[in-house]
């Protein structure tokens, strides 16, 4: 696991974007795991950037994201597909027909969840897999429990997790209690992972993440296990 800190967030933006031009320049026909949350937008305005300059194309890119909340439609402005688009794939040369978010929305979960491995599987595995983490150590919205879950599946959302999510909504009331997520199967498979994380807030759970026993209760710590990790933190 590499380890790199910054003093800040637009520096920790810029060498994470450095990571996926260097990705693109050897495959440029990667297939992409990305993140959602306030964390990851700086990187993405950063590749917008460089794929307006020239310097990165996504034309020949596959993505799937790592999770959707259940029973918010596409087009609300909360779901991820939403924030996706408006963060990322509308200003860049993405394919749409090669965007994948999990489905969220017909009430099929179980089914949607294998269709998606199976999707991830035959698109020959994910090449590089961003995460962020949440203060209580979610990777996608894997929560922690008493065991790793393998298969992208539904999870019932912490309260802590509802509470985090919750600055994004009106009301709290408003925030989605379940949600579709990768499993750590996907996640793990990926053949690099590249973790971001900013803000004194999360510091312990960075060095837990980082430093700690690995446990389902912690299910970042899974990551340790990882043979090409980069977790990027910067302090604000």
């Amino acid at each position: 696991m590499k380890i790199v800190t910054f003093d800040t967030y637009e520096e920790m933006s810029s060498y994470a974007a450095d990571i996926y031009e260097q990705q693109l320049k050897d495959k440029p026909d990667s297939v992409l795991g990305l993140a959602t949350g306030s964390t990851p937008i700086g990187l993405y305005k950063e590749l917008i950037k460089r794929n307006s300059q020239g310097r990165i194309s996504f034309k020949d890119c596959i993505t799937y994201n790592l999770d959707e909340y259940c029973g918010i439609s596409p087009e609300n402005e909360q779901s991820y597909k939403y924030f996706m688009n408006h963060n990322l794939f509308d200003y860049t040369d993405f394919k749409k027909e090669n965007l994948h978010i999990p489905n969220a929305y017909d009430g099929n979960y179980e089914q949607a969840g294998r269709q998606y491995d199976a999707q991830i599987a035959a698109s020959g595995g994910i090449d590089l897999q961003l995460l962020g983490i949440g203060l209580n150590g979610h990777i996608g919205f894997n929560e922690p429990a008493d065991f790793f879950t393998k298969e992208t599946h539904v999870v019932n959302l912490t309260e802590n997790t509802i509470e985090a999510n919750s600055r994004f909504f009106d009301d709290i009331k408003d925030v989605p209690t379940k949600a579709v997520t990768m499993g750590m199967y996907s996640i793990m498979t990926a053949k690099k992972i590249l973790m971001v994380i900013n803000g004194e807030k999360k510091y312990n759970i960075f060095k837990e993440a980082t430093e700690g026993k690995i446990t389902p209760s912690c299910p970042a710590t899974i990551l340790q296990l990882h043979p090409d990790v980069i977790v990027l933190y910067s302090k604000i």
